[in-house]
């Protein structure tokens, strides 16, 4: 695979946005270096232009028929170093995938007869038993890994393969010789230690290593002997890191791993002197209390592109090659040797917009950090990474093309 065209574009008219984006793809489609003949187009649109969605998917497909296209709505859309969060926007990206290599399908067009190796999808957030569904189409590939998000919006959520739909899930599978790296950033930290749920019922949280779990969630803030009632403040901004028995919860000291899953705390149970938090517990399950932190989600969506750089670059390279890729500018630059063809990453709406610091500052970081390559995504109302569900983070996926 060569690069990906893609494009961003911003204006109150999808039409317009649509025509800049487009002349975007077509300039960089005239470059040796890039997809000539494309297969497969991501398209990431605003809420803003969630009404006119079918109109706009069937103008993609005027534009450049043959192209099977995959999205979704979010709050806020991402491209290379920018984000358009809370405003009109679209991002596209066109790959030059071997048709015989992917296999778009929805409700309307069950994924049947397909060897699938990896999936990405997007779902709607209103789905009934969201999390059985993404479990079970883990199960249906043979790594059992998963990419993507829910859609986020403010009007109607939809997201898009080869139709625009509601409810369900749909998304694009990718045979074994798809090759990509995908990685989840977290944008919490733990304000305590990683205890084993000993005593739970439902969503509640009863006994955490034996001890009553109120009891340890009111020592890890330093409230120790106030009242739930004159606590709330801090409880409200106190989220839960969840993860199963036989995965680490920290990757590091003070740093979770990419399989916590983070969930709100919903309630107290004063009775049981127990915890209500936004999914089951399960008893065996590591919980740790944490807080959103802009640092700690920061370094972290540092280390996962880091770590896919370091994945994609051989452990030497000729001396020309290495000499090329020094400087500040040529580390910016897609390089043969990094072999990115293009990528998607999908981001926590909570993470969006001022929460780094700067409007479209985590873009920007995932730019300095992983170069220059081609990019798209959105923000979600949950991210999607192997088999689960989550919240706060970043997934970020990078195909690969020819070395």
């Amino acid at each position: 695979m060569k690069l990906f065209l893609h494009a961003h574009a911003t204006h109150p008219d999808w039409r317009i946005a649509l025509a800049l984006a487009g002349a975007q793809l077509e300039a960089l489609r005239g470059t040796a270096d890039h997809a000539g003949e494309t297969t497969l187009g991501w398209v990431y649109l605003t809420d803003h232009y969630a009404a006119d969605a079918q109109a706009l998917l069937a103008e993609l497909r005027a534009r450049w028929p043959g192209v099977a296209w995959v999205g979704t709505v979010g709050v806020g859309v991402a491209a290379n170093g920018v984000e358009y969060f809370d405003e009109p926007g679209l991002a596209l990206m066109l790959g030059d995938l071997p048709r015989e290599q992917f296999r778009v399908f929805s409700g309307a067009q069950p994924l049947l007869g397909f060897e699938a190796a990896t999936a990405q999808i997007h779902a709607d957030p209103v789905t009934p038993d969201l999390g059985e569904l993404i479990a079970e189409m883990a199960e249906r590939t043979s790594t059992g890994y998963l990419f993507g998000g829910l859609a986020s919006a403010r009007n109607r959520t939809l997201h898009i393969a080869d139709g625009v739909f509601q409810g369900g899930l749909s998304g694009v599978a990718f045979a074994p010789e798809v090759a990509l790296v995908s990685r989840v950033t977290q944008g919490c930290q733990p304000v305590g230690p990683v205890r084993v749920i000993t005593a739970a019922e439902r969503n509640v949280v009863v006994a955490l290593d034996g001890e009553p779990a109120l009891d340890c969630l009111l020592r890890d803030l330093a409230l120790d002997g106030v009242e739930p009632r004159e606590a709330l403040p801090r409880l409200r901004e106190t989220l839960v890191g969840l993860s199963e028995r036989h995965e680490d919860a920290l990757a590091r000291p003070g740093q979770f791993g990419g399989d916590t899953r983070v969930r709100h705390l919903v309630g107290l149970d004063p009775g049981r002197r127990g915890v209500a938090i936004g999914d089951n517990a399960v008893a065996g399950q590591r919980l740790a209390f944490c807080s959103r932190n802009v640092d700690a989600a920061r370094r972290d969506l540092v280390r996962i592109c880091s770590e896919i750089r370091e994945e994609l670059e051989p452990e030497t390279l000729p001396l020309a090659t290495a000499l090329a890729l020094q400087g500040s500018e040529a580390e910016r630059a897609p390089h043969p040797a990094r072999r990115v063809a293009g990528a998607v990453y999908v981001s926590c709406a909570g993470r969006g917009g001022p929460h780094f610091g700067a409007p479209s500052a985590e873009l920007a970081v995932v730019r300095h950090a992983l170069g220059d390559v081609p990019l798209v995504g959105f923000f979600a109302n949950g991210e999607i990474a192997r088999h689960h569900l989550y919240g706060y983070t970043g997934v970020l996926t990078v195909f690969l093309g020819g070395a």
